[in-house]
């Protein structure tokens, strides 16, 4: 049985379907998230289906997860996870209490939970994921206009406007399918891609205060302090500026440092070619070859990683002459 197939037969066997994607959410794993839940509700009008996690305003303008979901409606629940690699990350701990799990995702699968898992990490992302299992099982199921609206919005956050690597012709051909629908295009894409006037300044900071080695590689610390007099608003979120050092022409790969609560920091890093999911890893981090996240409890930290960014760079441009 085809793995498409066989999540739609767990689907069935369930009268409470309750939905979980990862902390600090994309468009990928908001568009992935309700789009499944509203597709099960039109197609399951008779079962009861929850999208649940922490309400972010910036993301408003796509959907919200369901904020009142009782403790036992887990008792008998499938429970589905999506975009989430790993289990420390899910948003919500109570993912775990439900009768069974099942894990869709397009991150590399080390660590494989869930008694049914259908991992592709070579996907753009997981809402081009959710599109095929729709298209796979047609017959059975309903497409809400705005369940389409969303998929595509999760495609174009997570292929950067189709400038990523992990873009193919099926995410292009999913992208057009998913315009057919009746929703905006235009209206997805700007929402996309506006920035606040506060970002629009921490944006111009980024270009005016990131070191770019002589490798090319590149990094930038955003401490509180730093971040702080840019007043960002709610809807604002320092990933907005990540993909920026991308676009100077001398920068390889690199890493943003953005301070968290605890004083710790978190590390997105980012590559045009070389693969950095391996140094991530070396730092409690993990991802994409190209697009990877972990953390640097302290100063000495930052400095290790970015020591091993500019090596990894070095050396990769080095096998490449």
């Amino acid at each position: 049985m085809a793995i498409e197939t066989a999540i739609l037969e767990e689907i069935k066997k369930y009268e409470t379907i309750i939905i979980h994607r990862h902390q600090r959410p994309d468009p990928d794993c908001i568009g992935a998230q309700i789009a499944l839940r509203d597709i099960l509700r039109a197609s399951f009008p008779d079962k009861t289906v929850y999208a649940v996690g922490k309400h972010y305003p910036g993301f408003d303008w796509m959907g919200q997860a369901d904020q009142e979901v009782p403790d036992e409606a887990y008792k008998d629940a499938l429970v589905i996870v999506v975009d989430t690699a790993n289990q420390p990350r899910v948003d919500d701990e109570r993912w775990s209490t439900g009768k069974a799990v099942v894990k869709i995702d397009h991150h590399p699968n080390e660590d494989a939970f869930g008694d049914l898992q259908w991992v592709l990490d070579q996907a753009s992302s997981t809402s081009e994921m959710l599109y095929d299992w729709f298209a796979a099982n047609e017959a059975e199921l309903t497409m809400p206009d705005d369940a389409a609206r969303l998929l595509y919005a999760g495609i174009v956050g997570d292929t950067g406007r189709f400038m990523y690597p992990a873009t193919t012709g099926n995410t292009m051909v999913v992208a057009g399918k998913l315009m057919g629908y009746n929703f905006s295009a235009t209206e997805v894409n700007q929402a996309e891609d506006e920035i606040s006037p506060a970002m629009a300044k921490l944006s111009a900071y980024v270009y005016q205060n990131l070191e770019i080695l002589p490798s090319g590689a590149a990094y930038l610390k955003l401490s509180d302090e730093v971040v702080e007099p840019f007043g960002l608003g709610k809807g604002d979120s320092t990933s907005a500026i990540v993909p920026l050092p991308g676009k100077i022409t001398s920068v390889v790969a690199w890493a943003i440092f953005v301070e968290s609560k605890d004083h710790t920091y978190r590390i997105r890093l980012r590559s045009k070619g070389p693969s950095i999911n391996g140094l991530a890893k070396n730092h409690g981090g993990g991802g994409h070859a190209l697009a990877s996240g972990a953390g640097a409890k302290d100063q000495a930290e930052i400095d290790q990683v970015i020591h091993e960014l500019d090596e990894l760079v070095a050396n990769a441009k080095g096998e490449n002459e």
